[in-house]
């Protein structure tokens, strides 16, 4: 097997390595032994992706010399609440582990945020390894210690910043993933584009059918440097007080999606971002900021990629423009009562600002909604 691609994340004390490459898992316990302080380990996995990995990773695990315990929880974004937060900890507890313990969040982005959540509240704080298992997750939430679980008043409004001890991103275990999924991830991918990087997504434009297909070339440069870019954010901007919150491009939007959609599948985490970066480029051309041509552009691209680019039409209130901005009140990057939005001066030109008027939202949302 070739050497992974390696991927610093630049954070002094608590710095450690994305590695990218196909068949980490199956090495997956030589590669986590390097990381943690003592060869024990707690697994948390979803039903899905321990059906279809947790053997390789335990066979990997065992002929490490680490012992582990495991707990599975249910798939979907539902999982993501207090109640399974609080069987997660009764269950590490009951295991007893150990300070020197470290969890291992095995599966998405769900898995990755509430067991680095537990790790980082646990005991006070134990170490964890990231091993994401979905494209959104090998190019997002993996990385840069975001952790924490939704509630009725929105997405991940509480939470921790914990950073992982190593990130794992086997590009092999992808071809398992429903095409589905397989897109939301995309979307994640495109937004490194569209922040900073206009070359990035001309070629993700080229090359975007065969990331999809899994090949294998394509799907590890469209991971790497994805994953190099929020490692330059992260590295300048660990906490979200400046520059990362460029990542959030599409998020306000997309939020507020998903929360009126009750975290269901009515739309993936991708999904609901996808439509918010296209209503931020609508709402950035409306502005005088983005030429349109440039929010046609990006529309097109997600689209024929298979991602949604328009409102759902259920539920109706998804449609609700009222509805959608209160949800976007409860937003945590809301500052002094104020929304806070990422727009664009076009492709590869993104900023944060908190100075946009509520009726051009209103009036984005509106269009949208009769669209």
């Amino acid at each position: 097997m070739s050497a992974p691609v390696r991927v610093p994340i630049a954070l002094g004390s608590r710095s450690y390595d994305i590695l990218i490459g196909p068949g980490l898992l199956r090495d997956a316990g030589r590669l986590i032994a390097g990381a943690i302080a003592r060869p024990r380990v707690f697994i948390v996995s979803d039903e899905t992706v321990a059906t279809l990995h947790l053997a390789t990773l335990t066979s990997s695990l065992d002929a490490a010399g680490i012992a582990h315990a495991s707990h599975i929880v249910p798939p979907g974004e539902a999982s993501k609440d207090h109640r399974t937060l609080e069987r997660l900890t009764d269950a590490m507890l009951a295991a007893r582990i150990e300070r020197s313990t470290a969890v291992v969040a095995f599966g998405g982005g769900v898995i990755g945020d509430l067991a680095g959540f537990a790790a980082a509240i646990v005991l006070r704080g134990i170490d964890f390894v990231q091993v994401p298992t979905t494209l959104l997750a090998q190019v997002d939430s993996s990385v840069g210690g975001k952790t924490g679980i939704n509630t009725g008043r929105g997405k991940n409004l509480v939470g921790a910043f914990h950073q992982p001890r190593l990130v794992l991103a086997d590009c092999d275990v992808l071809t398992t993933l429903p095409p589905r999924e397989l897109r939301a991830g995309y979307a994640e991918i495109v937004k490194y584009g569209l922040i900073c990087d206009a070359d990035f997504f001309a070629w993700l434009e080229a090359n975007g059918a065969a990331v999809l297909a899994c090949d294998r070339a394509a799907l590890s440069h469209a991971i790497a440097v994805s994953c190099r870019s929020k490692a330059e954010i992260v590295a300048e901007d660990e906490r979200e007080t400046g520059r990362r919150a460029l990542l959030n491009l599409g998020h306000t939007f997309g939020h507020a999606l998903e929360a009126e959609c009750g975290y269901d599948d009515t739309l993936l985490h991708g999904e609901s971002v996808a439509i918010g970066m296209v209503l931020a480029f609508r709402l950035s051309a409306r502005l005088g900021l983005c030429p349109p041509q440039d929010a046609a552009r990006v529309a097109h691209h997600l689209s024929a990629l298979g991602l949604p680019t328009a409102l759902p039409t259920a539920p109706r209130s998804a449609r609700d423009p009222d509805r959608l901005i209160d949800h976007m009140r409860q937003d945590k990057k809301v500052r002094d009562g104020k929304l806070t939005f990422v727009l664009t001066r076009g492709i590869g030109r993104a900023f944060v600002t908190d100075d946009v008027p509520l009726d051009a939202v209103s009036a984005i949302l509106n269009e949208a909604a009769a669209a």
